[in-house]
């Protein structure tokens, strides 16, 4: 069962078409690592499902419904959470504060405190710690303890690693399996090729906008990814991905 249909989906970034009639699904329980360079649309993409970003074509379905008219505060409450770029947490409070200003605000579900501790066992000896004065990889776990006190049914996780030092971003991941493994549909922005394709049962790779390959994780190769990463086929003159 399809809980995420966006269909021929546009969006622009200013005056850029970021988004370029993209179309893809994604069903209850799976996680899609979505690939690609610098400026291929992901943010975007990953934004515009959220609600934070205006799509100007397309639809998106969530759970049978269209979303794609409700405003971000809606969708959250539907089940849909961004963990955005940047984490983007009230720097002010600690990280208990943070956590519980999201439990208010989602759906009704098993998601609470202790859960959210158990998940990610780093932030408990922290709960009482201002987020501004956190490392990257504490604030990183932070937003995502925070989305999931939300009670999602699509998590949304825009650069799990990005600017964390390797050890970081293995303590991440491990909690983050505990996540996945507990139901919870992922769609996962990753730069790290290698970690996308081990964490992911999908793979979506973004070249200039468009979606050029996606399938099973366990049935693209890391050369099929690298060459629609960089669009090197369509270079050489050769069918796309």
């Amino acid at each position: 069962m399809s809980v995420l249909e966006v269909e021929q989906l546009d969006a622009y970034h200013g005056l850029l078409q970021a988004v370029r009639g993209v179309s893809l699904s994604v069903s209850e329980g799976e996680t899609l690592a979505l690939v690609g360079a610098n400026g291929a649309g992901k943010t975007t993409l990953l934004r515009a499902i959220a609600g934070g970003h205006r799509a100007t074509e397309g639809r998106i379905v969530f759970d049978g419904s269209d979303v794609s008219s409700l405003p971000a505060h809606r969708r959250v409450r539907l089940g849909i959470t961004l963990v955005p770029e940047g984490r983007r947490l009230f720097p002010e409070m600690t990280v208990e504060e943070n956590l519980l200003v999201a439990g208010r605000i989602g759906r009704k579900g098993d998601w609470n405190l202790r859960r959210a501790y158990d998940a990610f066992p780093m932030l408990e000896a922290l709960r009482k710690k201002r987020a501004a004065t956190l490392s990257g990889g504490e604030q990183q776990a932070t937003a995502i303890a925070r989305a999931l006190m939300t009670n999602p049914r699509l998590l949304l996780i825009d650069e799990a690693s990005l600017g964390l030092a390797p050890v970081v971003v293995d303590r991440v991941y491990a909690s983050l399996e505990s996540v996945v493994g507990g139901g919870t549909t992922v769609v996962l922005v990753e730069q790290d090729l290698g970690r996308a394709l081990r964490v992911a049962t999908r793979v979506a790779c973004m070249l200039e906008g468009r979606i050029v390959l996606q399938g099973a994780a366990a049935e693209i190769t890391r050369e099929q990814v690298v060459e629609a990463y960089f669009g090197l086929k369509r270079r050489q003159g050769g069918a796309q991905p």
